[in-house]
This record gives C-alpha cells, sequence and structure tokens, in this order.
C-alpha cells in the first residue's frame, strides 16, 4: 500500500497513480459541445413521456431490469439468461474484466481506444496489455493475437474503434477468435454498432448466432444511437454463465426505473429514431470527406465522430476550435475527436478545420498526402 502525503489513507499504488476518468469538456450556450459522441437529437416525446410517468422514486427499480432483458431477449432471439443490463455498456466492462481478471493476469485491448480500458484492467487488479493501431487507426488483430500469454484472461476489441472509427471486419473477427484460446474472454464493444453502414463490419449478434464462441460476449448500449446518454442503460449478449459472472460483480440496483421504461419506448420508437441515425451517419461522411478535401487525413469513420491525429500539436489545436465555439475530446500527444453534432456544427468545424491544418508542416500525420 502506497503512503503518498497528500492522500489521507494507504490505498493501492497502482489506484494512487491512475488519472480519474475524464470526461468530455461540457459546453456554454454559444457553443457546440462535440466532446462526447451525444446524440444531438432532443428525446423523443413518446421517450420523455414515458419517463416522466415513471415517478415512483420513492420505490426501489427491479434489479435485473426484466421488462427491458425480456424485450431484447426477443429481439435478438436469445434466452433472458443470455441478455444483462447495466447503467451503460462502460459498467459491464467493468464487471466482466473483475469477473475474469486479477493481480497476475493480463488484459488486451487496442491502443489508442475508448480511455476506460486501461483503468478498468488497474482497478481489477490485472496488467493492462497494450497493443498499437495500425497506420490507418485500425485493430492490429494479428498482433492481438500474438500478445496472447498464459496470462491473459480478457481481450477487448472495439468496433467501430472509440475514439479513431474504423470497423473491424467480420472476416477479421472471425479469424482472430479463432484463434483466441477457448477459456479468454473476448468482449465486442459495439457501442456504436448502429451507425455503422459498411456491410463488412463484424456484428456480434452474427458471431452469437454460430454459437462457436461462447467466449464472446458483445456489449452494446443506448447512450449513443438512442440517446439516452444521461440515463446510463447498456446491455451485453453472451453465455449465461459468462453474464452470471458479470451480475455477481455488478453494484445492485444500478439501473433506474427511468432508465428501463426510456430504454423500452425507444425500441417502440426504433424506427425513428434510426431515421435519426441515418442522417447523423449521412452527416458524418459529408464531414469526413470535406474535411479530406481540406488537407486533413480522416480514418475510416464509422461511428458519430472523426478522428484528427493532431500529434504534440493536439492540445494548441483544440484551444483554437474551443475559441471558435466548437467543444472537441482532445487526447493529448495523440489526436481529437469531433462528434458529429447539429447541422449547424459542420460548416463550423470545416471553416476551422481548414484554418488549422495549413498551419501543420508537411509530413504531419494528421496531414493528407497530396
Amino acid at each position: 500500500m502506497t503512503d503518498a502525503a497528500d492522500i489521507p489513507i494507504r490505498v493501492r499504488p497502482e489506484i494512487a497513480v491512475l488519472p480519474p476518468y475524464k470526461q468530455g469538456r461540457q459546453a456554454d450556450a454559444n457553443a457546440f459541445k462535440l466532446s462526447s459522441n451525444e446524440n444531438p437529437f432532443d428525446p423523443l416525446p413518446g421517450v420523455v413521456e414515458a419517463v416522466s410517468d415513471a415517478s415512483s422514486f420513492n420505490r426501489y427499480p427491479d434489479a435485473t431490469a426484466t421488462r427491458l432483458r425480456t424485450r431484447l431477449a426477443e429481439r435478438f432471439g436469445v434466452d433472458l439468461a443470455e441478455v444483462h443490463v447495466a447503467s451503460g455498456s462502460v459498467a459491464i466492462l467493468a464487471q466482466l474484466v473483475q469477473a475474469a481478471a486479477g493481480p497476475g493476469d493480463e488484459v488486451i485491448y487496442a491502443w489508442r481506444s475508448f480511455e476506460a480500458y486501461p483503468w478498468l484492467a488497474v482497478v481489477a487488479g490485472a496488467t493492462a496489455v497494450q497493443v498499437p493501431l495500425t497506420d490507418g487507426a485500425r485493430h492490429d488483430l494479428p498482433a492481438m493475437a500474438a500478445a496472447i500469454t498464459d496470462r491473459t484472461r480478457a481481450i477487448i476489441v472495439c468496433s467501430p474503434n472509440n475514439p479513431t472509427g474504423p470497423i473491424v471486419t467480420q472476416a477479421e473477427f472471425d479469424a482472430f477468435v479463432a484463434e483466441v484460446p477457448s477459456d479468454v474472454l473476448v468482449i465486442l464493444d459495439e457501442a456504436y454498432a448502429e451507425f455503422v453502414t459498411d456491410p463488412d463490419a463484424v456484428n456480434g449478434v452474427r458471431v452469437l448466432e454460430t454459437g462457436a464462441h461462447p467466449n464472446v460476449v458483445v456489449l452494446r448500449t443506448f447512450s449513443k444511437a438512442f440517446g439516452l446518454a444521461g440515463l446510463r442503460v447498456g446491455y451485453a449478449l453472451g453465455h449465461p454463465r459468462l453474464l452470471d459472472a458479470a451480475r455477481s460483480t455488478a453494484i445492485p440496483l444500478s439501473v433506474t426505473l427511468q432508465a428501463e421504461v426510456a430504454a423500452l419506448a425507444s425500441l417502440d420508437a426504433e424506427d425513428e429514431l434510426l431515421e435519426r441515425v441515418r442522417v447523423i451517419a449521412d452527416r458524418r461522411d459529408r464531414l469526413a470527406t470535406a474535411l479530406r478535401e481540406a488537407g486533413w487525413s480522416v480514418p475510416q469513420a464509422q461511428g458519430n465522430f472523426v478522428w484528427l491525429a493532431t500529434g504534440e500539436e493536439t492540445l494548441a489545436i483544440a484551444e483554437q476550435f474551443d475559441a471558435a465555439g466548437i467543444i472537441v475530446r482532445p487526447f493529448a500527444g495523440d489526436g481529437m475527436r469531433v462528434s458529429v453534432g447539429e447541422e449547424e456544427s459542420v460548416e463550423k468545424v470545416l471553416g476551422i478545420a481548414a484554418s488549422v491544418v495549413k498551419d501543420l508542416p508537411e509530413g504531419h500525420p494528421a496531414r493528407r498526402l497530396a
């Protein structure tokens, strides 16, 4: 245990130096918040009404969100025990990693990827093993397979990859999971699955339908495409005993009644919500194309965001966007993620981006080759 002078108790040394999760910065009324991959559309009236009617705050919610799990089980053609619901997909990630890995074990993931992955491993007491992305900001699945050792307990694959954007293809994932030992957990994080338009992308439901890899768990969420980020509800599909392990490490009663009824109402309004998703995906494609035309090198974008590999200039460039009323998500030393927001934000993003890219030196990784 550490005896750090600025901490009033003794805590684990790795926790003492672990930075807290940093949320995308909030924006004032005069700026566009493009830092948190939120759905820019207001909640549908039917969803708001459902939440307003669920006003029994004095009662505990159903600890297992049975109605929502039943609806999802019917939707995907699986048993109720093969569905787990929690307060966001990141909560399930934490549950699974804690269930599978501990001191002396290893958790493999691509990097850069979702910023929660490193601290999930550390909190579990395991060792984080980061495998660099390829030049196209994509998962290097052969390298991830090569990184597996006798200590590997969990592997996380993020498709589309947050924050860089590219997908893992179905063929790539199938080949990869065939190489993973059957007793190693593979978590396929598909938080942005609804935004994907590439027909070659991996589909976690399809993976599970084969029954060939019971060590795979698929994660999805209502936070992004369904616009319920503020209510925190996500779900997992997988083998019942794997999900039981997640449920055993979960904080009880973390999914509120309001979150559950909002998710159910969102499924009722799925056609309208997915039409909004198509609008966002089209806006994303237009934004990525225009950025490339302005001189930026933008990886394949399949989520609701684009990635600019601004490197050492990241914080300075983010400040320029900030000054123009565009709040982005900078990752110091690597790059910045720009969420696809309101239509009115697109021209502002393109205006500042076109100005900034001209100041980057020739050969900079964020500049598109002529």
